[in-house]
């Protein structure tokens, strides 16, 4: 018996093909990795740039002179930081909205109640087919939602997708749980509450991540709904800056006398803008991938 295990090679031998395979993957998504930084060290490089370092170099990765003279100028603007309170607004409240109507509606669609196909069939229908701009234009109108931050969170409350894979996730709740609820005298909304949300933090937690990511990012929908630029998010704020070129007759409400280049002031302005959402995700990376395969596992 010992002589036939003598031969045998354990689980973690690798061979040389084995560590060249594994030597060319670290390679490749090191690649991967460093041009997908690039952008995001230039955008810090020239936001922090001089205006000589910026005019002297072609491609700026490392500045000679730092200076802070493009955030000085974009946070003493009243718009900028307008904006900047809106877009957390609409985040914060529609991520809340978001996760109560997706939350109780697949709640309720995991539970056996009548008309249950049909109203599943209704939201899979709208997975494939949507009224598209016009329509759904008219019917924010005609409610009285323009120019409210509520044009941006409700037309949007739910996701078909998210209320799928989070009704599945319900599905898979262990059916002893809500039994033993319903034996202690707890209703449907004392078990929803006490019982299903409680395991459901990680999956809560990711679709969290989902929803804060896609309001924080929308830009269509407030320059389709919102005319007062008071009540602007800071995405149509970057539209106007860096896509319209607008960054002195956007922030002209900051109070410099010699304004840095437009260029490092659309620079700054878009790390600005995407600083807040990084520091977000990595208290919520550790229940990420587990909530989204969590509702995923049985079909």
């Amino acid at each position: 018996m010992l002589g036939k295990l003598e031969g045998v090679k354990p689980l973690n031998h690798k061979t040389r093909f084995d560590r060249l395979f594994d030597a060319v993957n670290i390679t490749i998504l090191i690649l991967i990795s460093c041009v997908m930084l690039f952008p995001f060290l230039y955008l810090f490089s020239v936001s922090f740039s001089s205006y000589e370092d910026f005019l002297g170099s072609k491609l700026l990765l490392w500045p000679s002179t730092w200076t802070t003279d493009a955030y000085s100028y974009i946070l003493e603007s009243k718009a900028f930081r307008r904006s900047l309170m809106n877009t957390v607004l609409v985040t914060v409240l529609g991520t809340t909205v978001n996760l109560f109507f997706t939350a109780t509606m697949a709640y309720a669609l995991s539970r056996p109640i009548i008309g249950q196909k049909t109203v599943m069939f209704m939201v899979v229908f709208t997975l494939l087919f949507s009224a598209g701009m016009i329509p759904t234009y008219l019917v924010v109108k005609e409610t009285g939602l323009l120019d409210s931050i509520w044009s941006l969170i409700l037309p949007v409350a739910i996701t078909p997708f998210n209320l799928i894979v989070m009704r599945q996730f319900f599905i898979n709740i262990p059916d002893d749980l809500t039994e033993a609820g319903i034996i202690d005298g707890a209703n449907e909304l004392q078990i929803f509450s006490r019982i299903i949300l409680p395991l459901s933090k990680p999956s809560l937690a990711a679709f969290s991540l989902f929803y804060a990511v896609t309001h924080w990012n929308n830009y269509f929908a407030p320059i389709l709904y919102i005319n007062d630029s008071e009540k602007w998010t800071i995405q149509v704020i970057l539209r106007q800056i860096v896509v319209m070129g607008e960054s002195t007759a956007t922030l002209a409400d900051s109070f410099v006398e010699n304004p840095p280049p437009p260029e490092t002031i659309q620079m700054a302005a878009i790390l600005l803008a995407t600083l807040p959402i990084l520091l977000v995700y990595p208290f919520l990376q550790k229940h990420f991938a587990k909530g989204v395969m969590l509702g995923a596992v049985k079909g």
